[in-house]
């Protein structure tokens, strides 16, 4: 390995302005020298911006380059799984947006390749819910502060699908986004943090706008991926679990994480990284939700987002991937494909998954 470590990017969408470019700059011995969007135009507006030596016009001629050392892929899920796959046969290492693929056949392709090359560093980048409080809530049950977990409710609401004037997403078309819907894997992967695997799934979902304009095409098209999803869920050790998640709320927003157990509680806003709870283990009585007292998050205890310098960590040291390797990437692209299965057919799905039925 050279002493730089030449970096190429591949999609360069608003994740990769603001947090992989940034962090990846801030790391002594690590070069962006090359990179690809989607449109020429905009691969040279960001090469421009952001002092990028090299542009390329097909991501293939990209990864087929000798001079990188590490690819970041930033586009849509669609293509996560074909680059990384010639990244790695290529010899480069890997990290990927989120979310890691369109479906669970993919993602297993992906470890698979992974696996194969182990002497290269793959990565998704995580959930960033949870980062400042997760050694707090880790260390609070690990200490059993929980007792026996009986109930989990997940919920995320928000109006990033409300408008109903809004233009056709790419998070709306399968083709682009796959299974993935709304946040449902991105707090599911920051719930696995914290709590066992589910094992089975019920779900319903639902478009309340069915239909919105495709800015490519100025035709009215279908929505094909839900804007407010419903789980039932039963967890490995016998705990049940609820996500309730919707875009299309406008008013009543919020987002968190509540574990119940035998002696206590634990809730997680995942906004405002807020850990409140009540525990018999800690002398307390039973309280309302709402009445809990907060638990502090100390500065020595506190996470943040280091994804970039974990990344290239990892590629120096050798030091394994936490957040997030792609085994924990095909847990939660199993569970999201899990809850279409069932949604779709209308019966319960078991995970880990079968072939598609």
């Amino acid at each position: 390995m050279p002493t730089t470590l030449r970096v190429g990017l591949i999609g360069a969408g608003g994740n990769m302005k603001a947090r992989h470019i940034p962090g990846l700059r801030a790391i002594e011995g690590v070069e962006i020298t090359a990179v690809c969007n989607r449109r020429e135009a905009s691969t040279r507006a960001v090469a421009r911006e952001f002092s990028v030596a090299r542009v390329f016009e097909h991501w293939q001629d990209l990864v087929a380059d000798p001079d990188i050392d590490a690819i970041v892929v930033g586009t849509w899920p669609y293509l996560h799984c074909p680059i990384t796959l010639a990244a790695l046969e290529a010899g480069k290492h890997v990290l990927t947006e989120a979310r890691m693929s369109l479906n669970a056949a993919e993602a297993h392709r992906m470890l698979k390749a992974a696996r194969a090359h182990e002497a290269l560093v793959t990565q998704v980048v995580p959930s960033p819910f949870g980062l400042k409080g997760h050694r707090v809530m880790a260390d609070l049950i690990g200490a059993g502060f929980l007792g026996e977990l009986r109930e989990v409710q997940i919920v995320g609401m928000n109006a990033a699908l409300a408008d109903p004037a809004a233009p056709l997403s790419w998070r709306q078309d399968m083709a682009l986004s796959g299974y993935n819907m709304l946040t449902l894997g991105i707090v599911h992967e920051t719930f696995l943090r914290w709590g066992p695997p589910p094992v089975r799934v019920l779900a319903q979902v639902h478009a309340f706008l069915p239909t919105r304009i495709d800015p490519e095409s100025g035709v009215r098209r279908q929505v094909e991926t839900p804007d407010s999803v419903q789980v039932l869920a039963i967890l490995e050790n016998g705990a049940r679990a609820v996500y309730h998640l919707s875009g299309a709320t406008p008013f009543g927003q919020g987002s968190a994480i509540c574990l119940y157990g035998s002696a206590g509680v634990l809730h997680y806003d995942l906004g405002s990284d807020r850990i409140r709870g009540a525990s018999r283990r800690g002398g307390q009585t039973a309280v309302k939700l709402e009445e809990m007292p907060e638990i502090p998050i100390p500065e020595d205890k506190a996470g943040g987002w280091r994804v970039e310098a974990e990344f290239v960590d990892a590629i120096r040291t050798g030091a394994p991937i936490q957040l997030t390797d792609f085994e924990t990437g095909v847990r939660y692209m199993e569970f999201t494909e899990a809850v279409a299965r069932s949604a779709r057919l209308g019966v319960a799905v078991d995970l880990p998954l079968d072939e598609e039925p």
